[in-house]
């Protein structure tokens, strides 16, 4: 089964393009939410705490497992640092705004085609309210 050089670098290329964008989604998504955020946190912690308590684990084990979590989150934060400044080097405010802009359409669109539409507090999905509106008018 021979592949063309496209079909073999493609999946890499979408792969290498759409990084950037995942991580500053995800930065987005979390912005002006600082106190949800801090509650999340607190949660984790407590969960942690459970979990190492149903484990029988050791104060000493869960101080080293504690100091590693908190290095392993260190070194992601720094790494997603590093990954922005570098993509800002790239590319301009408006075309990090044009791809953040484009992995979300392609995103509502994949939940789309999936089925997988936002339902709002009653449980109706967004494409049964869509197709309500529709046909009222």
């Amino acid at each position: 089964m021979k592949m063309s050089l496209r079909q073999l670098f493609a999946p890499a290329l979408l792969a290498v393009a759409l990084t950037p964008l995942a991580l500053t989604a995800q930065a987005d998504h979390h912005e002006g939410r600082g106190m949800d955020r801090e509650a999340m946190m607190e949660r984790m912690e407590e969960r942690r705490q459970e979990v190492y308590q149903r484990a029988e684990l050791s104060g000493e084990q869960q101080a080293a497992l504690n100091e590693a979590h908190a290095e392993h989150r260190e070194a992601v934060l720094n790494l997603r640092e590093e990954h922005q400044a570098r993509v800002a080097e790239i590319l301009s405010e408006e075309e990090q705004q044009a791809l953040r802009d484009a992995m979300h359409e392609m995103h509502a669109e994949h939940r789309h085609e999936r089925g997988h539409g936002k339902r709002d507090h009653h449980g109706d999905s967004a494409q049964e309210m869509d197709a309500e509106e529709t046909a009222t008018e």
